[in-house]
């Protein structure tokens, strides 16, 4: 038998069917994904940063209160270049950083969280001022107009419990309050104006003066009127002239807002009152004592992890996390 012969034309033919039927495959191959461009904001948050230093840095002033003065006193930060003094600084800087420091805004630090005016009222449950009412003097006021005749020698050994001054603005107090529910809820603690007795602790009955080691302080009639003030005040929404800030090294610490003179009423210490004997091994970082009693069992500390006010973040303990 004869083996099969192809023509040329027939093997062309084949050649280009077999062409035409392969070309597809290779334009089927798989192609590199596009490559996904970043911003320069992404780039530049997360490389690590080099400042060049500048060969004069004479004309370096202070971002917060534009002078150059007091140059022993301006840190420059070490991503930015920029200087700020100690003092201008919140909070303030006391002493010169050992190491790497960074400015507020290089650092990450925290916003503070805006709360709107009814968030405020509905937080700290204050009730609506009757606008009929008008605003009493103080006792301390009353007293002064009755005896102004009296010797400075009297006044200086009979010295008496001031109350707050809140701020006339009222956004400025709206802005104070706020800085506290901001706190407040970064912790997850409920604001709290009074002792509170909470089931297993310890209870209301075990708080009595007789108790105390030694006796127990009274207040004076005087003293109590400037205290029930201060309460009536607070329910109104006229808070004590503070704000409360956050420092990423301390926590949240407290500043004055304004004016406040010596032995001026600010707030009461507010918490879980429990028996010390419980909190032993507790971690609380702002424990205070209550009551010291001559059987020390039976002796009292307020507690202010769960719920609390201004006093808390007043005390300075590391109000920070474990």
């Amino acid at each position: 038998m004869a083996p099969a012969t192809t023509s040329s034309a027939e093997a062309r033919r084949l050649i280009g069917s077999r062409r035409r039927t392969e070309a597809p495959r290779r334009m089927l191959s798989p192609s590199p994904p596009p490559k996904k461009v970043k911003s320069m904001e992404e780039i530049l948050a997360k490389a690590h940063y080099a400042v060049v230093e500048r060969g004069d840095y004479g004309d370096v002033g202070c971002e917060q209160c534009g002078s150059g003065e007091r140059a022993e006193e301006l840190l420059l930060c070490d991503k930015c270049d920029k200087g700020f003094h100690m003092k201008c600084l919140r909070p303030i800087v006391v002493r010169v950083p050992i190491g790497t420091w960074l400015c507020p805004k290089c650092s990450g630090q925290r916003r503070v969280r805006s709360f709107s005016q009814r968030k405020i009222i509905d937080f700290f449950k204050i009730k609506k001022p009757n606008l009929t009412e008008e605003k009493c003097d103080s006792p301390q006021d009353t007293r002064k107009r009755r005896r102004r005749s009296a010797s400075l020698v009297l006044q200086k050994k009979r010295r008496r419990l001031l109350p707050f001054t809140p701020s006339e603005d009222r956004s400025q107090r709206l802005s104070q309050m706020g800085s506290l529910a901001h706190a407040l809820t970064a912790l997850q603690m409920e604001f709290s104006d009074d002792l509170t007795y909470m089931p297993g602790m310890a209870p209301r009955s075990a708080n009595q003066a007789e108790f105390e080691e030694g006796g127990m302080q009274v207040l004076s009639k005087e003293d109590t009127e400037t205290l029930e003030q201060c309460r009536a005040m607070c329910k109104r929404g006229e808070c004590p002239p503070l704000v409360v800030v956050y420092d990423s090294c301390e926590g949240f610490t407290v500043e004055a807002d304004g004016q406040i003179k010596d032995m001026t009423f600010i707030a009461e210490y507010i918490g879980d009152v429990d028996f010390i004997r419980n909190r032993e091994h507790d971690d609380c970082d702002s424990m205070m004592t209550l009551l010291l009693a001559t059987d020390p069992s039976k002796s009292l500390v307020i507690c202010p992890d769960k719920r609390g006010n201004i006093a808390r973040f007043i005390n300075g303990i590391n109000n920070y996390t474990p």
